[in-house]
């Protein structure tokens, strides 16, 4: 509109728009318990807010707990480092007395074991020994058909010689050894090698100086009963 206008519109008596007042952007609170700080009304500043017993407090750490009373609570541990009972002389010498004894048990068995197993390996050494010493001599004979008969390994057992051969194995020119589950005719000589190397391996050696009937079984003739068990 123009002034002219305007001019015009006031004298003939319109009054002008009054100019709207500026007011603040941010609208109040109109909260009755609201308050320009933010708190709510009527709760003295620092109060804590009302609710379940706990709620909102701080949780105890071990090291805010202080024993109630002469006693440690139930179940707490003694203090590191606090002597418990005393232990009697008796109970100690005790207790040492069953160490010693089960130290010397396992001893006695590491030692056991050790000695199985060393004469073990010589046994195997001698029965190599053994079987180098034998390669050859050995006169069994398949024509031998004179049983002759000897106590070995508790057992009695026999050997198939020739008529030459008995008499020899009886006069101590000869005699009888195991090897291998086998029993082998061979020289005094080597018998008495095979005996240095491995003496269990003697079966048969006759004493010719021994008084005759000393050896029940040096006799051919000699009958083993039928009931004897081999």
């Amino acid at each position: 509109m123009s002034d002219t206008l305007r001019d015009q519109l006031l004298g003939l008596g319109f009054k002008a728009a009054p100019k709207p007042e500026r007011t603040n952007d941010r609208k109040p609170d109109r909260r009755p318990d609201a308050r320009r700080d933010g708190r709510p009304a009527g709760k003295p500043q620092g109060a804590r807010p009302a609710g379940k017993p706990g709620e909102g407090q701080r949780p105890a750490r071990d090291g805010d707990r202080r024993p109630q009373g002469k006693g440690r609570p139930a179940g707490a541990r003694p203090p590191q480092g606090a002597p418990g009972k005393p232990r009697s002389r008796e109970d100690i010498d005790l207790a040492k007395a069953y160490a010693i004894r089960a130290q010397k048990e396992k001893d006695d068995r590491i030692e056991a074991e050790r000695l199985k197993q060393e004469e073990a390996r010589l046994r195997r050494e001698a029965k190599a020994k053994l079987e180098v010493l034998l390669e050859g001599k050995s006169l069994n004979a398949e024509a031998a058909d004179i049983a002759r008969h000897f106590p070995y390994g508790g057992k009695i057992k026999r050997i198939y010689v020739t008529a030459d051969q008995l008499k020899a194995l009886n006069a101590g020119e000869l005699g009888v050894l195991q090897q291998n589950g086998r029993y082998v005719l061979v020289t005094a000589a080597v018998l008495a090698d095979a005996e240095a190397v491995f003496a269990p391996s003697v079966a048969l050696k006759v004493d010719p100086d021994a008084p005759a009937g000393e050896d029940p079984y040096a006799d051919p003739q000699y009958q083993v009963p039928d009931d004897l068990v081999w």
